[in-house]
């Protein structure tokens, strides 16, 4: 009879944190594929646009926790002709979620010629505000870096990739790279050789099942380093009565008052999750009379 074995747990989406003992880098490695999984099933999303979604979230955490991890992140990938958008949102809390927005649903969008916009609220709710232009034939991880080395000043180096099977999502992760002030030519020089070979990462993340630790231990191998700190990542819609009254205050008081003419309900759903809210006429009252 075999021994009874512990069954290994299921990797689960976080951000693994860790700096090189020589002080030269900081390394933060992010699974998502949970995430990725729920978002891409509630959109009905898949294929190229479907990973650049995926690519544009991944990447989105990654800027938030290296840049600003108490602050909410957005990141926002338009089109050049300005018929699509992409949208990855990120909490402080670990919660993110993404979108994909098409004036045209039967034609392919494209991220080439278009503009990245990465978007952080402050904690008195001012924004933040960063567009770089996408580089001809860039992926979403390049324009990111782009945008780390233009708006931040922060020279880093970034992945991000999903792997898509005939069904499902094998795995989704990144990772980033970031030069600290003691950086030497010598480390430096090694490190950039290095992430040659990380550059696509989507295989590498499929043979993990985009583990962070596992992923960490790959890019440092044979450098000392030090691992500070993880956190839970998750799939998190921010929707609720509430926002949808506090978006619907924001209308002209001549659009309220046609929505309340009707003596009918109204129904919205949230573009994120599908969540259906409706609100009543004596909502919309209540909005007009405030």
């Amino acid at each position: 009879m075999l021994p009874n074995r512990m069954a290994e747990p299921r990797p689960t989406d976080n951000a693994l944190r860790a700096v090189t003992d020589d002080g030269a880098f900081r390394v933060i490695t992010v699974r998502t594929t949970d995430i990725v999984r729920r978002m891409l099933a509630i959109r009905s999303l898949w294929g190229a646009e479907a990973v650049e979604l995926a690519d544009l979230v991944t990447g989105t955490i990654l800027v938030r926790e290296t840049m600003a991890p108490t602050h909410r992140v957005q990141g926002l990938l338009r089109s050049a002709d300005g018929a699509s958008l992409w949208i990855g949102d990120s909490d402080p809390d670990g919660g993110a979620r993404g979108l994909l927005t098409r004036k045209d649903t039967t034609a392919t969008a494209s991220i080439k010629g278009g503009t990245l916009e990465v978007v952080r609220t402050l904690h008195n709710g001012e924004l933040h505000r960063g567009t770089v232009q996408v580089p001809p034939g860039s992926t979403v991880s390049q324009a990111l870096m782009v945008y780390l080395q233009e708006s931040e000043q922060v020279v880093s180096m970034l992945a991000t990739g999903c792997v898509l099977g005939n069904d499902h999502v094998v795995a989704a992760g990144g990772y980033i790279v970031q030069l600290l002030p003691d950086v030497g030519q010598g480390p430096l020089a090694i490190m950039t050789e290095r992430l040659r070979d990380f550059e696509h990462i989507g295989p590498l993340l499929a043979k993990l099942d985009a583990a962070t630790s596992p992923l960490m231990d790959e890019i440092l191998y044979g450098m000392p380093f030090t691992r500070l700190d993880e956190s839970p990542l998750a799939w998190r819609c921010r929707c609720g009565q509430d926002r949808v009254l506090a978006s619907l205050a924001t209308l002209p008081r001549a659009d309220l008052i046609a929505l309340s003419a009707d003596e009918k309900p109204i129904e919205l759903s949230c573009d994120f999750c599908n969540t259906a809210y409706v609100v009543s006429v004596e909502e919309l009252r209540a909005l007009l009379g405030a």
